[in-house]
């Protein structure tokens, strides 16, 4: 008896153990749901998630779910367990737009809690280097004086690139012909091929052919010039509407903020380790980190969701 007691009194600490062992997290594989088709999303977040494994101990991969302008793969997190196993690559897109845009979508900004933002990119409005436009005012007046005869081809109807172009035009005072495609990189293609005269897609699809000569940005909208293409003006300096277009990570609402706090240190860890790596591969796609811890990036998106729901009823006229 006294064996049998000694030998239970060394395995019920070993046994405390593993099951602590088993609650520590990750404790096996993550995914990240990339609710888009491959070319820009997946392709700008691609550094990081690789990276991430080093500081969390379990793979990181992506699953491809993409389908109502990213509504499907949003919603199949938004509906998943809070345990920090399926998270979702986000975009202003997908968690404002889609549910400014369609209020039947299933999920709202409320169903996710905010990781971090990872990366900042923008839109351009492209054109073929041989397009008789120079300038976004070369664009602007000839619009002007031909509505509805230019075209633009964007990610998708109601995605940010749709609303961009739309307030764009506003604040313009031109009209033209909307081609919704299946994602940047076909409203990229679209162009290319000659089937619209503008493209208005992020900066993943965007810059290799800029840099390859091919294609003008005529202007971008973010608030600042980017480093990748100095020379191209942006929205705020011209007076237009600013459109930010930030990439992060996100999982669904309740998930335990410890959870939440592990992904997001694993991010900064990985930033602060691989910094010039992530640089370089970043400026190939014409795009630069940009972080942002779970705090800062949840009111980052609540500031985008009150932007763009002012910006749909100036577009709709109520």
């Amino acid at each position: 008896m006294g064996i049998t007691l000694g030998v239970l009194g060394i395995l019920l600490p070993l046994w405390e153990v593993g099951v602590a062992a088993e609650k520590k997290f990750p404790s096996r594989p993550i995914q990240v749901i990339v609710p888009f088709v491959p070319g820009e999303t997946d392709n700008l977040l691609r550094p990081f998630v690789e990276k991430m494994p080093d500081f969390l101990g379990q793979p990181v991969t992506f699953v491809y779910k993409p389908g109502a302008a990213g509504g499907t793969g949003s919603l199949f997190v938004a509906n998943s367990k809070p345990d920090g196993y399926t998270l979702v690559a986000s975009s202003q897109s997908s968690m404002v737009l889609l549910p400014l845009a369609n209020k039947d979508l299933g999920y709202t900004p409320e169903a996710f809690t905010a990781v971090s933002c990872l990366v900042e990119g923008y839109i351009n409005v492209g054109v073929l280097t041989n397009a008789r436009w120079k300038t976004i005012q070369d664009l602007v007046a000839d619009a002007k004086k031909n509505p509805e005869k230019i075209s633009y081809s964007s990610t998708g109807t109601f995605g940010i690139t749709h609303i961009a172009a739309e307030a764009f035009c506003k604040e313009a005072g031109i009209k033209m012909i909307h081609v919704p495609t299946g994602g940047a990189g076909a409203a990229v293609t679209a162009m290319l091929g000659g089937h619209v005269d503008i493209s208005m897609a992020g900066s993943g699809p965007t810059f290799p052919h800029i840099k390859a000569g091919t294609v003008r940005s005529l202007m971008i909208f973010n608030a600042r010039r980017a480093k990748a293409i100095p020379d191209v003006p942006c929205a705020k300096e011209l007076s237009y509407p600013v459109i930010p277009l930030n990439y992060g990570i996100l999982a669904p609402k309740g998930t335990p903020k410890e959870i939440i706090d592990i992904l997001a240190q694993s991010i900064k860890k990985v930033i602060e380790k691989n910094g010039p790596l992530l640089e370089d591969r970043l400026s190939q796609l014409g795009a630069q980190i940009n972080y942002l811890g779970p705090e800062e990036h949840a009111a980052f998106l609540k500031s985008q969701y009150d932007y763009f729901g002012k910006v749909l009823k100036a577009i709709h006229g109520n």
